[in-house]
């Protein structure tokens, strides 16, 4: 029944345009929480407290209304710190906290944040684990049967090595939305078409895209390329992603601030408007805002 639910929503992602513009994926952190092992002084431009008055200002000139927040960190406590800042601020449409699925406890758990209202996802972090096929190995499946039941979707956070365990995950449960995040952060530094980091990727991303319950972001793709990428570097890999999902199963995000090490909030929102200009406006305004708010329930 909920499968069905799922994939009768997807017949109406392609709304009219009045539908409010979405960041389908951002961040905000504060180093001083000490659970962001990943982030260092190394990394100068980010390494620094990011909040809502600090996107404020980039979302308006973009005309982007609201966002998905996404964790950050692989804690607990910081899918509470997130679910705090949604609390007090309208922009934030949703969060994609962080649990241990592999727990015992784990269904407790995501019960008691399930009755926040604006948790929408969980996301494991897989591109950081040592085991690339632990999503495919580890028992998650008491975990994610509550994620079922609570409404809640899976942000899956991979590179194209990991495609193989997560379709062994996708079979396995079919009612689960999911996500595929940065459009499995592609090797755009290496080239497109007849490069083997293209090939490999393109052949991934197509078979994920078989999983009519699997939806993939357009965010972080600028983080891949090179320093001075332009239109003309991403246009493969994203012709590439909606060729494979269609624009029904594509949306927008920024990727801030993460975005900032290789590029800025305008630059990269100019660009993707840029690269799907040729849509038409129902399908623009689903890749801009619709899918974004059909999939997360906002």
């Amino acid at each position: 029944m909920r499968a069905r639910r799922f994939l009768e929503s997807a017949h109406t992602m392609t709304r009219p345009t009045a539908i409010a513009r979405i960041d389908a994926h951002q961040h905000y952190w504060d180093p001083a929480r000490g659970d962001y092992g990943w982030l260092t002084p190394a990394l100068a431009e980010l390494y620094r407290p990011f909040g809502p008055a600090d996107l404020a200002p980039l979302r308006a000139r973009c005309g982007v209304a609201r966002t998905v927040l996404v964790q950050a960190a692989p804690t607990v406590d910081e899918t509470w710190y997130l679910l705090d800042l949604a609390r007090h601020d309208d922009s934030i449409a949703g969060v994609v906290g962080w649990v241990p699925l592999d727990d015992p406890l784990a269904p407790e758990l995501i019960a008691e944040l399930a009755r926040e209202p604006k948790l929408r996802a969980v996301r494991p972090m897989l591109q950081d684990l040592p085991d690339d096929d632990w999503i495919a190995t580890a028992d998650t499946a008491r975990a994610v049967e509550a994620l079922i039941a609570h409404d809640l979707a899976f942000d899956a956070l991979i590179f194209a090595r990991h495609a193989r365990a997560l379709e062994t995950f996708l079979e396995r449960h079919r009612a689960l939305r999911v996500v595929i995040d940065h459009g499995a952060k592609p090797p755009i530094r290496e080239g497109a078409e007849g490069a083997p980091g293209f090939d490999a990727w393109s052949h991934a991303i197509a078979r994920l895209a078989h999983f009519p319950q699997v939806y993939c972001k357009v965010s972080g793709l600028a983080t891949e390329a090179a320093p001075d990428w332009s239109d003309a570097t991403l246009s493969p890999w994203i012709e590439h992603l909606l060729a494979s999902f269609g624009a029904q199963r594509l949306m927008w995000g920024s990727d801030w601030p993460v975005l900032n090490l290789n590029g800025d909030y305008e630059r990269w929102y100019a660009s993707a408007e840029r690269l799907f200009a040729h849509l038409g406006e129902r399908e623009r305004a689903a890749v801009f805002g619709g899918n974004a708010a059909a999939f997360y329930r906002i």
